[in-house]
């Protein structure tokens, strides 16, 4: 697995305006709940997709079953599918990514599946994997962005 660098997650963080967050959860003290705040303060719109909260609000969002659900992807209006599963189950999402033409598939830390981003590079797809935009962000000093 090679790195991604910097110059590409800059251009892919300061590309990005909507988010699908798989793997959301509700409580405040999850890793996905707190990169889902940290990145509706910088800016971004990000979607939350958790089938077992699908039709409930989390962080101000309505939660989506899939991400094919959302309105948004059916315009082909998402630019990320950030991934928070296990590295064994990256794999769908990545693909759902694919299908609704997503311009970028983000593995969390230590999520890694190469056949995922295999097949989403060859999509034509950005792929970065065991990475965090909560982390990249101010590490890069991506300015928050303008609502």
């Amino acid at each position: 697995m090679s790195r991604t660098d910097d110059s590409t997650l800059r251009r892919i963080l300061e590309g990005t305006k909507i988010i699908a967050l798989v793997g959301a959860s509700p409580k405040s003290d999850r890793p996905s709940n707190g990169v889902m705040r940290f990145l509706q303060r910088q800016g971004y719109r990000v979607i939350p997709v958790n089938p077992g909260l699908e039709g409930q609000t989390l962080n101000g969002e309505r939660v989506y079953a899939r991400i094919a659900d959302i309105p948004e992807a059916k315009d082909g209006n998402i630019d990320m599918v950030d991934i928070f599963r296990n590295s064994e189950a990256a794999l769908a999402p990545a693909r759902e990514a694919v299908a609704i033409g997503a311009k970028t598939v983000w593995m969390q830390l230590g999520v890694i599946n190469e056949t995922a981003a295999a097949e989403a590079r060859a999509a034509g797809l950005d792929v970065v994997m065991d990475h965090c935009p909560a982390i990249e962000i101010p590490r890069l000093g991506i300015a928050a962005k303008s609502r």
